[in-house]
């Protein structure tokens, strides 16, 4: 059964909470986006498993050098997984995974920007990540003429786990799962709905009959 991840692309903890006490019922996994990371720091983190400890945390640090030392201190605040550049080097992504192992966590790979995300994502799963997110990020969705069917292709071809993050919506999403996608992303589709708790129990009903 693929699981429902919402990424929080708000600015403060205090909306972040917010968000993330409407929809727990019905996502898996409680993404912090890189714009709130960066304008709380890594309190916000802590804030959130403190108040959701059945849910997995995902700290999207899109970290692209210090790999150990930047996946250690999102895993200290009580991160479940982090993300790691897909453009950024191999020693980055396996020194990320050192610092899961001694955790027990896990490391996603980001391949936002990447011009071949399935060879990227077939190759960093060697290293012993998690999982590789086929993502096309806010700016690319801006763009005349994006399509998230690039990334549902993707998935059906890729042969590792992946997860989708790129425009899910509850008109696409059973398309994402039934490409194979383990982990379905929606943000603004939660986010930026009038009830996001009807749009994530929506998205999760979606979700389980495909």
């Amino acid at each position: 059964m693929a699981k429902l991840q919402v990424a929080i692309d708000l600015l403060t903890t205090k909306e972040a909470l917010a968000l993330a006490a409407k929809v727990a019922p019905y996502v898996d996994i409680i993404e912090l986006g890189t714009p709130l990371i960066k304008n709380m720091g890594s309190t916000v983190i802590t804030a959130m498993k403190n108040a959701h400890p059945d849910k997995l945390v995902f700290a999207d640090l899109k970290t692209a050098d210090a790999g150990e030392l930047e996946a250690d201190i999102a895993f200290k605040a009580g991160a479940d997984l982090v993300t790691v550049m897909g453009a950024a080097g191999n020693a980055t992504i396996i020194g990320a995974v050192k610092a899961a192992k001694a955790h027990n966590k896990g490391v996603v790979v980001d391949t936002i920007g990447y011009p071949d995300r399935v060879k990227r994502a077939q190759e960093v799963t060697a290293l012993g990540v998690e999982f590789v997110e086929l993502h096309a990020g806010l700016d690319e969705q801006w763009t005349a003429g994006y399509s998230i069917q690039v990334l549902i292709d993707e998935a059906a071809k890729v042969g590792v786990p992946v997860s989708v993050a790129g425009g899910v919506n509850i008109d696409n999403v059973a398309a994402v799962v039934k490409a194979g996608a383990i982990v379905v992303v929606a943000g603004a589709a939660i986010y930026g709905a009038e009830d996001p708790a009807a749009a994530a129990k929506a998205l999760r009903e979606a979700i389980d009959a495909a």
